[in-house]
């Protein structure tokens, strides 16, 4: 009978994050290290390749090492260098990487990491003599295996998060973002659609179905925030994508950081400022000579329940405009929820509660160091910490600052070198001094 391996860390899931970490760690060779997901193979929101879309930072920031160490072979440059499109890429004069060929990119890297293991699905974690039992299942031979760990990654990622009052099951022409292109030709088919949202996902939906109202589809935008925004992106609102900007909100009480959160939607829920002013100058050209738009854009209005339409119209969706606190409605064929993502727990980690720290609101409690356990020192997450760490958690940019944490604290030394501070300003007092006496002016 084979023995079960063991390794240092064990890394269950493998999203941009967890590849990150496995391509970090592959020239590291004290450290032991093997990444599970049960997907077939890497494929990075497959429903949202849109030929012309782009990540929103630009690719030294989004790749998967780089920030780390410049010099990783797993570059995007030496990507980009070894697939002949090096040059190309120069000439293009464009800092922000097609999503498209981010994907590719990630594939080209996941093919040289044979710690990678695709096809195997983690279904049940325990504590067994000092380390993690990892059981694992084969999704196609049915196989289990078991593997040991010192200490485990969490890289299961966040899943598309639907509002309650909505049963997608029921609701056959309701569908997330994250499978609009699977349904892109049953939406043309039907021929009037509403997207639900403000971010980057409803506006590449809606500069994509655009020409398509020529044809004669009906292309309702609506949103609850006031307004359709952008994302913030000057330079002294990007220091706040840093390690002294983590320190300081982390280190804010819960409910304060809950507050921060709430006013900071701009900073990582807006939309990429170009892509607005594209989708108004295409608006602008399509209404020359006073032609009719098959376009509907509003803000301010919530979405309160979807009900069976009429004879001509799948649904019935129903609204409050949230500065009027007026009820109305509006009958639609399809619905495209650009709801966002949230994190969910996966199930395996009932098997382990007893090493797993929680807040009062029974969240996981993230340690400054990212971990989770009773320990500091033994179960890593990657993408969530929200509500502990703010808003740059789900941030690619800040992947390869998070895994050069988990490098380290693995391999107990410094790995990769790890800035403290890069920010210009302060974000908070150091210490609070007594204040001075006004002095009287003579």
């Amino acid at each position: 009978m084979q023995q079960p391996s063991v390794y240092n860390i064990i890394g269950i899931g493998i999203g941009p994050f967890n590849l990150g970490l496995a391509a970090l760690l592959h020239p590291v060779k004290e450290v032991s290290a093997v990444f599970f997901d049960q997907a077939d193979g890497f494929d990075w929101h497959p429903g949202l390749m849109l030929n012309s879309a782009t990540l929103q930072t630009p690719f030294m920031g989004t790749d998967l090492v780089t920030m780390a160490d410049p010099t990783s072979w797993f570059s995007f440059l030496n990507f980009l260098k070894q697939t002949g499109r090096l040059y190309p890429f120069f000439i293009r004069e464009d800092f922000y990487m097609l999503r498209k060929e981010y994907n590719h990119y990630c594939q080209w890297a996941v093919a040289q990491l044979p710690a990678c293991r695709f096809s195997h699905k983690v279904t049940k974690l325990s504590w067994r003599d000092g380390l993690y039992e990892v059981t694992v299942q084969h999704t196609k031979t049915g196989q289990t295996t078991i593997a040991y760990a010192e200490k485990l990654v969490l890289g299961t990622g966040t899943q598309p998060y639907t509002p309650s009052f909505i049963n997608r099951e029921e609701l056959p022409g309701v569908i997330h973002t994250s499978a609009y292109l699977p349904g892109k030709a049953d939406i043309l088919r039907k021929g009037a659609v509403t997207i639900i949202g403000s971010g980057q996902s409803a506006a590449e939906i809606f500069y994509d179905l655009l020409p398509e109202t020529k044809q004669g589809l009906q292309l309702n935008w609506f949103t609850r925030a006031d307004r359709f925004f952008p994302m913030e992106y000057s330079k002294l609102t990007l220091e706040l994508t840093s390690p002294e900007y983590v320190d300081y909100f982390y280190h804010m009480p819960p409910e304060r950081r809950k507050k921060i959160l709430s006013g900071q939607n701009s900073l990582f829920k807006g939309i990429n400022y170009d892509l607005i002013n594209q989708i108004y100058d295409t608006l602008y050209e399509m209404s020359v000579g006073g032609r009719q738009l098959n376009v509907q854009l509003q803000a301010n209005s919530e979405l309160t329940g979807i009900t069976p339409g009429g004879a001509s119209h799948d649904y019935t969706l129903h609204f409050t405009q949230v500065q009027q606190q007026r009820q109305f409605a509006l009958d639609t064929n399809s619905v495209v929820l650009a709801t966002g993502y949230k994190y969910n727990e996966p199930p395996i980690l009932h098997g382990i509660e007893d090493r797993i720290r929680r807040t009062p609101e029974q969240l996981l409690d993230v340690h400054r160091n990212y971990t989770i356990d009773i320990h500091h020192n033994e179960i890593f997450v990657q993408n969530a910490e929200l509500h502990t760490h703010g808003f740059v958690t789900p941030d690619l940019g800040m992947g390869a600052y998070r895994n050069s944490h988990i490098v380290n604290a693995v391999a107990g030394r410094e790995v990769y070198k790890i800035e403290e501070r890069i920010a210009y300003q302060d974000f908070g007092v150091a210490s609070v001094k007594e204040p001075v006496a006004d002095l009287a002016i003579t």
